[in-house]
């Protein structure tokens, strides 16, 4: 009678013992670390998004600079044909002075 007493008490010990003890933590683990990826996967979205409005701002400046440099060149280019066009007209004056002078000093002296 002692051991069936004594087995019977053990056995509702062991059955408690299982039955009270679970293991509640590797669900909140579980929670945490799903809600940790969400909050990951908005973080990395986000983070695309700004990468992606800074590339765009990117292209948006180098767009405009290479439109700047453009219209640098083309006035430079128009600055320099008109220089040269001065200095042509500048030459044939002078040559058409030179020859005049020189003229006027064959036929009057």
């Amino acid at each position: 009678m002692k051991k069936l007493l004594f087995s019977t008490v053990l056995l509702l010990c062991l059955s408690l013992t299982f039955t009270s003890c679970r293991d509640t933590k590797a669900e909140d683990v579980t929670e945490e670390a799903t809600e940790d990826a969400a909050n990951a996967m908005e973080d990395a979205a986000d983070a695309m998004e700004d990468a992606a409005d800074a590339t765009e701002e990117a292209a948006d400046n180098a767009m405009d600079a290479a439109q700047d440099a453009a219209d640098a060149t083309g006035e430079a280019i128009e600055n320099a044909a008109d220089a040269t066009g001065e200095a042509v007209k500048d030459a044939a004056h002078a040559t058409e002075k030179a020859a005049t002078d020189a003229a006027n000093a064959v036929k009057g002296n």
